[in-house]
């Protein structure tokens, strides 16, 4: 989507562009002031220079646990901290109802397996091909496209507390009516958020959650958490890897070995 321009208000793209965003790697240096990690750590983060390269910058890492695969630590930083960083917004209580709008993607999956993890009922909108994959995942999978709210309301017929949207298909306004009221709503996906007074999170950095990575981290370590891994390509294979995410090809995240 940066390559394309889709984000240029964001994340404007200047050519010649090293993409990516998340990576997974050994410190070969640091700089003067840094005190916490030195050469040899093994760390994953973001890199906001690139991490479609052999050695990127990271200006805030996290240190991996020793269990924690290297390609698992690369796919975590950016659909975990967003998984993380929507609940955390939301605030629901255990025993609350929350609809999970892709539930089968990448952030949608963890955030189905956070809340229910946390004592949230999750009920997830998907494809008929990923039903039972959200089934799994913890939640009541409901088939998207046309009549979905009122699958939803079948499906939870006490009504849901809150809505998280990574789909950003035009589910905002049936969703306000669900969760009685855009305050209730929270869209990664969606840049007609505040058309409908909804809560569009991703875009101010001040709004991320740092603090989600370690714990993640933990959680995947120990199997808690599984980030969906669908190939990994050689670094000089970047090009058809994203062709195959242009074409939809993939299901789950895509890694590139340097």
């Amino acid at each position: 989507m940066i390559r394309r321009g889709d984000l240029a208000g964001v994340f404007p793209a200047v050519f010649p562009l090293v993409p990516g965003v998340d990576a997974a790697g050994v410190i070969d240096a640091v700089g003067e002031a840094v005190t916490d990690f030195t050469i040899g750590d093994e760390v994953f983060g973001i890199t906001p220079a690139g991490s479609y390269a052999q050695y990127a910058l990271m200006p805030a890492p996290v240190a991996k646990p020793a269990a924690l695969s290297w390609e698992t630590a690369a796919a975590l930083p950016t659909v975990g901290e967003t998984a993380f960083r929507a609940l955390k917004h939301l605030n629901l209580t255990p025993g609350q109802t929350l609809l999970i709008h892709g539930a089968a993607g990448s952030v949608g999956a963890i955030a189905v397996r956070l809340a229910a993890a946390r004592g949230i009922t999750v009920v997830g909108t998907a494809g008929t091909g990923d039903l039972e994959r959200v089934t799994a995942l913890g939640a009541t999978a409901v088939p998207y496209g046309p009549g979905w709210p009122e699958r939803v309301r079948a499906a939870a017929p006490l009504g849901v507390d809150a809505v998280l949207d990574t789909s950003g298909a035009g589910v905002l306004p049936d969703s306000v009516d669900l969760a009685g009221g855009p305050d209730r709503v929270i869209t990664i996906a969606d840049m007609n958020a505040a058309q409908h007074g909804v809560r569009f999170t991703g875009m101010d950095p001040a709004d991320r959650a740092p603090e989600a990575l370690p714990e993640l981290a933990a959680l995947a370590a120990t199997g808690k958490l599984r980030v969906e891994i669908w190939r990994t390509y050689p670094l000089k294979e970047a090009a058809q890897a994203q062709d195959d995410i242009d074409n939809r090809r993939n299901r789950g995240k895509v890694i590139l070995l340097p």
